[in-house]
């Protein structure tokens, strides 16, 4: 049994090493989005309650933030908690509001994101969200203000449907004050009044969704247009490296023609 453990991880080892050659020879997705699913079915899959998955899942995205900046792929958005996720059991809505707290306390004091020089923000209706989380949002977000190599942006609090309608609240009152005409709204306009404006691409190359669900669940309804999509039938908490290079792998051999 030992030696078929050493045989397989001899194998791995060696795959991921090809693997990573071969990224590294094409260009790489400069924005990737994640939808992080499938935490509470990996808790049930354990006998553990849905909070430990959320956790197990927190733990996992420390992972995947080493992999991109170890690939230098530029801006990472994660949809982290949805405005229907509010709907869950009162409990667990706590329990994952506290672990936000607790890993923005500890994102204050990473070296790793000073280190790397990461611009951190949160995107979505934040006001909705507790008040000690909000405090904490934007002490991190002061402290990374004005970082510029890496992006991490966390989507909580967010629904692709409402950033819209926020992004056209936002034009109609500079209609109202006569401050834009309504002849000279484009798509350029409405880029301007996302969440996503303070990003030097908005629009993500490549979005990986866990758990092996076919559907984009109101995450970044406008910059996904053209995004390469990438399902994987793991839960969030047990997505591996390998599974992000093959993810990477796989956007390097499609043949990106944005409807042309």
């Amino acid at each position: 049994m030992i030696r078929e453990l050493l045989s397989y991880l001899g194998v791995y080892s060696i795959y991921r090493r090809w693997l990573r050659e071969q990224i590294e020879r094409n260009p790489k997705p400069k924005h990737i989005g994640v939808i992080m699913d499938g935490n509470r079915r990996w808790a049930k899959s354990h006998s553990l309650i849905p909070w430990e998955g959320h956790q197990k899942g927190a733990n996992k995205v420390e992972e995947l933030l080493q992999w991109c900046l170890e690939l230098e792929i530029k801006t990472v958005t994660l949809y982290s908690f949805s405005t229907e996720n509010f709907k869950r059991d009162v409990q667990e809505v706590t329990e994952i509001m506290n672990l936000f707290e607790r890993t923005l306390e500890e994102v204050k004091k990473s070296d790793r994101i000073h280190n790397y020089k990461v611009s951190i923000k949160a995107i979505g209706r934040i006001e909705e969200l507790p008040p000690r989380l909000c405090t904490l949002i934007e002490e991190v977000e002061e402290a990374t203000k004005d970082y510029g190599d890496f992006y991490l942006n966390i989507a909580i609090a967010y629904g692709g449907r409402a950033e819209i309608v926020d992004a056209t609240r936002e034009i109609a009152k500079l209609v109202k004050e006569g401050k834009i005409d309504p002849g000279e709204i484009n798509e350029e306009t409405i880029e301007q009044h996302l969440y996503t404006s303070h990003l030097p691409q908005q629009d993500p190359d490549l979005i990986i969704r866990t758990s092996g669900e076919f559907r984009m669940s109101n995450f970044l309804v406008w910059q996904a247009a053209y995004s390469e999509i990438f399902i994987l039938d793991v839960f969030w908490p047990a997505f591996r490296k390998l599974d992000f290079m093959r993810a990477i792998r796989e956007y390097q051999q499609r043949s990106r023609r944005y409807g042309k």
